[in-house]
């Protein structure tokens, strides 16, 4: 399934991916590029996405890590605590860089540590208030940040493109461990 001329639209000027895909095409005729026009154009778009992510981020003084650890917290309700082991599922990094993140948030007073209250020697790491503000502020610049990233779709492309990532991310991901 070859993309002749590598364009990203019929008429359309060639973007970096498709300049690319020339490039090999004119180098290795025999090999097909084409899936170099759907990985790269989202690998391409990832970056992209994530910086602009992390500029809201960064204007509430967090990582992205430590933005997803508050996020994590916010999202188990009240009273808006989880085990560290949790957080590092909820979150998908290991305990060590989950340790890192909290110690951090901790010593600026967005969570706290302290017992389980249903395990004496377990520990859950809570949102303090101050913790719930800044992630209640940060989430909602968030989800406009977000809302603004996908203005350039319609609402039926979102819709559709939505369904195509779901359908791919759950062959590709491996399944939730139980």
């Amino acid at each position: 399934m070859k993309q002749e001329p590598y364009a990203t639209q019929a008429g359309a000027p060639a973007d970096h991916v498709a300049r690319i895909q020339a490039e090999w095409a004119r180098e290795r005729p025999d090999l097909d590029v084409s899936p170099q026009g759907v990985i790269g154009r989202l690998h391409r778009l990832g970056l992209l996405l994530t910086d602009r992510l992390c500029l809201v981020y960064r204007r509430y003084g967090l990582s992205e890590g430590e933005f997803d650890v508050l996020a994590a917290l916010r999202r188990a309700g009240a009273p808006y605590e989880r085990a560290p082991g949790e957080l590092a599922v909820h979150t998908m990094v290991t305990t060590g860089a989950m340790t890192k993140r909290i110690d951090r948030l901790e010593r600026d007073g967005l969570v706290a540590r302290r017992r389980a209250a249903t395990d004496g020697r377990g520990r859950v790491v809570a949102l303090t208030p101050a913790g719930r503000e800044l992630i209640d502020r940060a989430f909602a610049e968030h989800m406009e940040n977000e809302r603004s990233l996908l203005e350039g779709l319609t609402a039926q492309q979102a819709a559709e493109l939505e369904v195509l990532l779901t359908v791919w991310l759950a062959r590709v991901e491996p399944p939730p461990a139980s």
